[in-house]
């Protein structure tokens, strides 16, 4: 199982918001690129970043940020927040990064990102669906996740599944950041339905008994921000866990 750090980025800072709300900003570092670095130096090979300005305008903002961490750490790096169309897919994979986490337009334009898998490679785009519950049944979000599509996970994930999607992140929004444990039944009922997707759980992790539950249920990658960058998740942790897994 792979453990994935997180770094949010907003205005250049690294930051966490709370359930995915802008006016519920905590900010962490003005250089996250010290954070990345950090997170090299643990037995990590992946770090997970978000443009979060990007994710809400479509305009992506912290790109020098991003180049930095590319170049000057070994991390594989997946990139999200404002990929909408293939030449930022093309750049971005011609410039150091390994994915290219796609959200809103993933939720949208299905077919567009059908087009990708063929162009760039299934292997390096990441689904991001991210879901709101609604009388239980997960609901997709948009647009830096202020905005609710009305449409379905499982409809959406049928129809990749037919398409040939291998990388799907999910977060639960309601747990993201707020330190309240992973939703394992949402989990767990995703890689029932879709056992050869390559699941990267995200949202509510708060140590790392949260990621042996995970483990437990068979994902395949986990992913942490607020525990790792307030030491509830210490780096010797980490370490034990890959090097038991």
């Amino acid at each position: 199982m792979k453990i994935i750090p997180a770094i949010d980025l907003h205005d250049g800072k690294c930051v966490r918001l709370y359930k995915g709300d802008f006016g519920k900003v905590t900010h962490y570092s003005d250089q996250p690129l010290e954070i990345a670095r950090a997170y090299a130096a643990l037995s990590v090979d992946d770090l997970h970043v978000v443009d979060l300005d990007g994710a809400r305008t479509g305009s992506q903002q912290n790109a020098r940020v991003v180049r930095q961490i590319c170049t000057e750490t070994p991390l594989a790096v997946q990139l999200g927040g404002g990929i909408r169309d293939s030449e930022r897919v093309k750049y971005w994979l011609e410039n150091g990064v390994t994915r290219c986490v796609v959200g809103s337009v993933a939720v949208m334009e299905p077919e567009r990102v059908a087009a990708w898998f063929d162009e760039f490679g299934p292997d390096r785009i990441v689904l991001a669906l991210d879901v709101t519950l609604d009388e239980g049944d997960p609901v997709l979000a948009t647009h830096g996740w202020t905005q609710s599509s009305g449409l379905s996970l499982w409809d959406q994930l049928d129809r990749y599944s037919q398409l040939g999607a291998q990388h799907l992140l999910c977060t639960d929004i309601s747990r993201d950041g707020a330190m309240s444990g992973p939703n394992v039944e949402l989990y767990a009922e995703i890689l029932r339905r879709y056992p050869d997707m390559r699941l990267q759980a995200s949202g509510g992790v708060r140590d790392i008994a949260d990621i042996a539950r995970l483990k437990e249920i068979g994902v395949p990658a986990a992913i942490t921000g607020k525990a790792m960058l307030d030491g509830k998740i210490s780096a010797a942790e980490v370490d034990s866990f890959l090097q038991s897994a």
